[in-house]
């Protein structure tokens, strides 16, 4: 049997959680019931709606979306159904067709797509699929809500009766309205209508003149309404008839309610397994939203979290494009419980509860959003003191509160319970409250629970050092800006960074090292020692990521040498290719050379003729007979790679080319400047002429000004002459 307290429920924000989850819901009873979801008690009943969940999840990333389960609540109708001699109304009925319609159409197609969702199919497969509810309620009511003239014999006869009635109204009402207009009697209006009866707008002076029965009048005065006599007659008689019409729909009402009582269990299970629907679909959309899975559930005692995101904390983040930083955390049997320490503000506390909520959501059916690679199993029981609890309804301070915890605590505690307790020990005298706290741990540890505590007492950091089955742990700061890196390391204590960060927030460094001398030496050495160690593991971490990061970047770069490499090696074997078909045609071309230089001596046609005739053939020996296609392939091969060779060719052309230019350029010697040389500036136009020359530099006359500037500055237009 699993147990969850309320108080641990309400200490992890289950609630909180449940009412996002309800927001994905689409029918009433379905929020109603997910927003009382509790963690189930039996294993089995767990690992199916894990099951149920994951397969809807699953629904999601193929074409086979399971159809729309909304509908509406009918618990009215099923109480009225109990009761003997009551009717349902029609829209009651229509109801009870859309229910069985949509009920009807997920249980088929689940049996169609078994093989995508066996565990959907095996939940829905012995709910009865019927449509005699919806052929019944066809037959008697259409699709405008109506009840239909055929639903009975007696039901079309009075309806029949009743439109030939009306029939007759009108018609007398007509000859009435016609006779009093022409004698004048009626008001310009002629007519209009009272209590649903057309009736005659009368002058008030001629109202003894006409028969029939006064209906009422103007707020004048000076029109009376009256309803002829004849039509009077008709009148009653269509009241009488529209009354058993109303009987006879009551009668076929009743008729209809009772063959569906006999419905009144399938309705029930009907509505029970869509609601059920709505809640799976509501799970499996909320784990959508945070790439939630079902993890590996282990029968051993064994909880390892990979990567593990707060679900509140990740969807606020991802609403305001922040960042969540994912926790790491391992429970097993060679490590039952973990002991958190390090400064405030580095999320131990987020970290404490993530375990906590994740664990009761995946008791309450739920997915986790965790790695692939994490690991779940069940706890009978998980206590939590988590918060500020001081209690000001029962007067007791925050830690008399947590001793009544820490009781509850030592009755439930077993090999398991998960316990969760945020800043173990705190609220008494730090040394008594240390050592009561360092007891309890005994206790829950020699009862092998699992659990996880976040405390700054260096005894229980010590004793979870001590303790072959119990770690300590820390959040990792940065030891230069002392900002958090919210990454959890196990192995080793945290510092509280009590001097550092009092030193960072701006209190004056003679008051710290007052502070210092004021406590044991040993505590302080042994908090900086912790300080220390925490630095050289965020060293070694920083290292480890920057060798991965290395590491990553070496493959990549070998992988592009390699294909670089291939690459090569294509061209390499082109261009071999090509220089053998050259080597081979600079051959024939040679021999072709020699046969022509020995015809040009004897000049004999039938030798020259026979030695080309042996050299053609020689040549097509070597052929392969290959097809018109191939060959045309073949050649715009080669023809490709002679253009890239064209290319790397010209380039070199070209590098050589440029080389030899440089080589034949002779720089000029740079003209000495004399006084009376007619000179300008480098990036100038004006003329001028040297006046005389001091230090390098020279005044130059310009005519209207003079300037003084360097020679370098100046080149020469005209020497003095």
């Amino acid at each position: 049997m699993i147990k969850i307290h309320d108080k641990t429920l309400k200490d992890l924000e289950f609630f909180t959680v449940l009412g996002q989850v309800s927001e994905h819901t689409i029918t009433t009873l379905g929020k109603e019931a997910v927003l009382s979801i509790l963690p189930f008690e039996k294993k089995d009943a767990l690992k199916l709606e894990l099951d149920y969940v994951n397969e809807y999840l699953s629904s999601f990333d193929n074409d086979n979306r399971i159809p729309n389960h909304g509908f509406e609540s009918i618990n009215k109708e099923l109480k009225l159904l109990k009761i003997e001699n009551t009717y349902l109304e029609v829209a009651s009925l229509k109801k009870l067709v859309g229910i069985s319609l949509t009920a009807n159409t997920i249980i088929k197609y689940l049996e169609k797509l078994k093989t995508y969702y066996p565990n959907l199919n095996r939940y829905a497969h012995d709910i009865e699929i019927t449509t005699a509810i919806i052929e019944h309620v066809d037959a008697v009511v259409d699709r405008f809500g109506d009840i239909k003239d055929d639903a009975s014999p007696t039901l079309l006869q009075l309806r029949q009766s009743i439109s030939k009635l009306k029939g007759k109204i009108n018609s007398s009402f007509s000859t009435a309205l016609t006779t009093y207009h022409n004698l004048e009697y009626l008001d310009d209006i002629r007519e209009s209508v009272v209590d649903n009866k057309r009736v005659l707008a009368v002058k008030a002076m001629y109202r003894r003149k006409v028969k029939g029965a006064i209906m009422g009048g103007s707020k004048t005065g000076s029109i009376v309404y009256i309803e002829p006599e004849t039509t009077l007659q008709y009148s009653r008689e269509l009241n009488n008839l529209e009354y058993e019409e109303k009987e006879e729909v009551i009668k076929i009402l009743k008729e209809l309610t009772d063959y569906i009582r006999l419905f009144l269990p399938l309705l029930h299970q009907y509505q029970s397994f869509l609601t059920k629907i709505d809640v799976i679909s509501a799970k499996a959309k909320y784990a959508k939203g945070m790439n939630a899975i079902l993890p590996e559930i282990s029968d051993e005692k064994e909880l390892m979290l990979k990567d593990a995101y707060h679900p509140l904390l990740y969807l606020t983040n991802k609403e305001k494009g922040n960042k969540t930083y994912p926790q790491t955390i391992s429970l097993n049997n060679n490590s039952r419980i973990i002991v958190i320490s390090g400064p405030n503000a580095g999320g131990k506390s987020i970290t404490l509860k993530t375990v906590g909520l994740l664990q009761t959501m995946f008791q309450s059916g739920m997915l986790l959003p965790v790695h692939e690679r994490s690991k779940v199993c069940l706890f009978d029981r998980i206590l939590s003191d988590i918060g500020d609890n001081q209690s000001i309804e029962n007067h007791l301070s925050t830690y008399s509160y947590r001793l009544k915890q820490m009781n509850y605590f030592l009755k439930k505690c077993n090999k398991n319970t998960l316990f969760l307790i945020d800043e173990f020990g705190t609220g008494s005298d730090p040394e008594l409250g240390g050592a009561l706290a360092e007891t309890f741990l005994e206790v829950f540890y020699d009862r092998k629970a699992f659990g996880i505590i976040t405390t700054h007492y260096s005894n229980l950091k010590l004793l979870a050092n001590e303790l072959p089955h119990m770690q300590n742990a820390n959040m990792l700061f940065n030891e230069r800006s002392l900002e958090p890196m919210y990454k959890l390391v196990t192995g080793q204590a945290g510092s509280s960074f009590t001097f550092e960060v009092a030193q960072k927030n701006g209190i004056p460094y003679s008051l710290i090292n007052k502070s210092k001398k004021k406590i044991e030496r040993g505590k302080v050495r042994f908090d900086a020692t912790i300080a220390k160690l925490q630095k050289e593991r965020s060293k070694l971490e920083r290292t480890e990521r920057s060798l991965k990061e290395n590491e990553k970047k070496k493959l990549s770069e070998a992988e592009k040498l390699e294909e670089t490499n291939v690459k090569i090696q294509k061209k390499l074997e082109s261009f071999q290719e090509l220089y053998d078909s050259n080597q081979r045609l600079i051959y024939l071309g040679q021999k072709v050379n020699d046969i022509s230089e020995k015809y040009f001596e004897n000049k004999k046609k039938r030798e020259l003729m026979a030695e080309l005739f042996r050299l053609v053939q020689i040549e097509n020996s070597k052929r392969k007979k290959i097809s018109a296609k191939q060959k045309q392939a073949e050649k715009a091969k080669e023809k490709q790679i002679k253009q890239e060779a064209d290319k790397k060719v010209e380039v070199i052309r070209n590098k050589k080319k440029a080389a030899k230019k440089k080589e034949v350029v002779i720089e000029k010697p740079k003209p000495i400047l004399k006084v009376g040389d007619r000179v300008r500036m480098h990036d100038g136009k004006a003329v001028g002429s040297i006046d005389s020359i001091e230090k390098n530099k020279a005044n130059v006359n310009y005519g209207i000004f003079t300037t003084n500037v360097n020679l370098d500055l100046l080149e020469l237009v005209e020497a003095k002459k």
